[in-house]
């Protein structure tokens, strides 16, 4: 039976709740609600900050990681630990508040911090890209050129990028500096800007990195499935070491040194030497050696690839959103989304910052080694 279509019984039920106990229940469902949200982002921005200072520490503490591969890493994790200490603090408060009561100046501050941190983030996944292609496809001469010194002035591109598209709002908002401020978020209006800024922080980064990915990709691919025993003959050492196209993760024996062992004479038959048994013996030996080591390289080669590829696919998953939903509200003035739609798009790009160095160190045998290591010497200390 309906217990609403006696007009008495509906009197009787407005009666009794009273718009006293419904306000009162609304702000206590409101309440509880935003304590959840608020435990639930300072959880994720804790853990962001406690991830990306442990892979900063890793590589600080750990010699074998001093190499200038790393140094990116390092430099991304950097990035990605300003997110989560200047910029999802106050994100959270404004997240669940959903008015801004810090100030013109905080504000400023805030906006240019969010958008250089994670467009230096996102620019950083775009060099680490750049600079694993280069050490598979051309890993005798890069690794010549492969410095600190290197990385560093690729670092610095970063961020000047980065500053660049930080910067044009703050000379926008300063026109309207006298106004009371009950909202801190860039002026979609200008759609010039809107197009700078989403096409730089992210569009055209995500091209190049698919690209990059891709052929990263292919040669991997192909230096992992030609290998030498797939000839059908024996090769020496010296052969197989002219035949590796190089990897930035093994290094190997100069073929000059190889070859003298193999021919102690300097010569053909057994003469000055040793016997040709002896010599056949060593060569098969070395070749077996060396095709061992192609084949680990191929494997991590192939493991390294595979990570960056997971780290690829978070990126996209986690920024598409944001800068898709930036890029239509910026451009159709008619279009109306959910501010909630907003609020969870731009979580999920900070959450990005978190993925990053989970990654590294749950894919990276390296990074996971010291790891290790290092969480063993603190308790034990």
């Amino acid at each position: 039976m309906d217990l609403f279509n006696s007009s008495d019984e509906l009197f009787l039920i407005n009666a009794t709740v009273s718009p006293t106990t419904l306000e009162s229940w609304d702000k206590t469902t409101l309440l509880s609600f935003q304590i959840s949200i608020s435990a639930m982002l300072a959880i994720v921005t804790l853990a962001t900050a406690l991830s990306n200072a442990f892979v900063i520490a890793t590589i600080f503490l750990t010699r074998k990681l001093h190499t200038p591969a790393n140094f990116l890493i390092g430099s991304l994790a950097v990035t990605d630990l300003l997110v989560s200490i200047l910029v999802m603090p106050i994100s959270i408060v404004y997240t669940v508040s959903k008015t801004w009561t810090l100030g013109q100046i905080v504000c400023d501050i805030w906006l240019s911090s969010d958008i250089t941190f994670c467009t230096a983030s996102i620019l950083h996944l775009c060099v680490i890209a750049l600079d694993r292609y280069w050490a598979i496809t051309d890993a005798l001469e890069y690794s010549k050129r492969r410095t600190m010194r290197r990385a560093a002035l690729m670092i610095a591109v970063v961020w000047v990028i980065s500053v660049s598209i930080s910067l044009p709002p703050l000379f926008w908002r300063q026109a309207k500096a006298h106004e009371e401020l009950t909202e801190c978020m860039v002026n979609t209006d200008q759609i010039s800007y809107t197009l700078y800024s989403t096409f730089g922080a992210f569009y055209v980064p995500t091209i190049l990195l698919m690209i990059l990915y891709g052929r990263i990709y292919v040669a991997a691919r192909s230096r992992i499935f030609k290998t030498p025993a797939t000839s059908g003959k024996r090769f020496t050492a010296a052969q197989l070491i002219q035949n590796s196209a190089g990897s930035s993760l093994c290094s190997l024996n100069s073929t000059s040194n190889q070859e003298g062992h193999l021919h102690p004479g300097g010569g053909g038959g057994g003469g000055g030497g040793g016997s040709p048994l002896f010599t056949n013996s060593v060569k098969v030996k070395l070749a077996d050696s060396v095709l061992e080591r192609k084949r680990l390289c191929a494997a991590r080669e192939k493991k390294a690839t595979k990570t960056l590829g997971i780290i690829l696919g978070a990126f996209i998953v986690c920024w598409l959103p944001f800068f898709v939903f930036t890029l239509v509200m910026g451009v159709c003035k008619d279009c109306w989304f959910h501010p909630v739609l907003f609020d969870v798009f731009t979580w999920l790009g900070y959450l990005n910052s978190l993925i990053n160095p989970v990654i590294y160190t749950a894919f990276n045998d390296d990074f996971k080694q010291a790891f290790h290591k290092l969480t063993k010497f603190k308790r034990c200390y």
